[in-house]
């Protein structure tokens, strides 16, 4: 157990770095996502007229909507939809920016060129225009709606890695390895690609409470995730000709996403902020006098 504990204390002294309200946010929104189906108390889907419109009770811990299922259970199940589209759209824009961007600026010259103009048409157009105008010509859907998200996001994780993967292949040890004679393949996979990787995940993050307001905005609007599937948004919409009589199922949803976009954004803001390098304090700089003239010392005595 104590050498559990002694491997998670880096992990530990990571964490808090972080807002712990938005890890706690986040966490709980990844569980409820991940376990959705075992922690729903009742059939989402289940509906019951006679039970329409019930407040919290002992069967129902948060009540019932309109058509009497289980507003609890729809919650939960709909963090897990949530949770599935966000992290589909993100992995696919990710995937298409990522190899954009690296052979962009692994090759340079006119493939850099021809790449980037792509990039620069794709952020030219608002992500929402982009995402309904690929829904308006395929028509709404589930995976539709995740890949018209992803075709509008992909270019700023193009831009980024681009930009990243120029940075890389300018330092000293990539022109080492040309000189040793290592093959295309093993600097763009081994060095490039890796290097490339994390500085987008960064973003990724920061974009994940975004990508969450997108589903729902498009569900909202009845272009995206379809009934009986429940989704925030789409609980909003279904719940608006109840907001005065029962404005408790307009709320619910609505807390519920935006808790999860403020914790998204708040933790990517907290991640870019932590990769960039703080000026040293003078205890910092005092310490590391002292660790120094020790270092010195012991050199000197040996």
């Amino acid at each position: 157990m104590e050498l559990i504990m002694n491997k998670l204390k880096p992990i530990f002294a990571r964490l808090n770095k972080f807002p712990r309200v938005a890890l706690v946010v986040i966490g709980l929104f990844v569980a409820l996502g991940t376990f959705a189906p075992w922690l729903a108390p009742q059939d989402p889907s289940a509906q019951n007229l006679l039970q329409g419109g019930l407040g919290p009770s002992v069967a129902h811990w948060l009540g019932t909507d309109h058509l009497g299922r289980d507003t609890l259970s729809r919650l939960i199940i709909a963090a897990n939809t949530s949770l599935v589209s966000v992290g589909s759209v993100l992995i696919i824009a990710m995937t298409i920016g990522i190899l954009m961007g690296t052979i962009a600026g692994y090759h340079r010259g006119w493939v850099d060129d021809l790449l980037m103009r792509v990039v620069d048409v794709g952020l030219s157009i608002p992500s929402l225009i982009t995402a309904l105008a690929v829904i308006g010509i395929v028509g709404p859907g589930y995976w539709t709606m995740v890949l018209a998200l992803a075709l509008a996001w992909w270019p700023m994780s193009g831009r980024i890695s681009r930009a990243v993967a120029v940075s890389i292949m300018s330092k000293p040890h990539i022109e080492a390895l040309r000189v040793l004679g290592a093959s295309p393949w093993r600097i763009y996979f081994g060095h490039l690609l890796p290097g490339t990787i994390g500085a987008v995940m960064v973003y990724a993050t920061a974009d994940a409470g975004t990508a969450a307001l997108a589903v729902a905005t498009l569900s909202f609007l009845g272009l995206g995730i379809q009934p009986p599937t429940p989704e925030w948004g789409q609980m909003l919409v279904d719940a608006l000709p109840y907001l005065e009589s029962d404005p408790r199922q307009v709320i619910l949803p609505g807390l519920a996403l935006t808790a999860a976009v403020i914790g998204f954004n708040t933790l990517g803001e907290a991640i870019a902020l932590n990769r960039i390098p703080k000026p040293l304090t003078r205890r910092m700089l005092a310490m590391r006098r002292i660790e120094v003239a020790g270092w010195g010392k012991e050199n000197s005595d040996a």
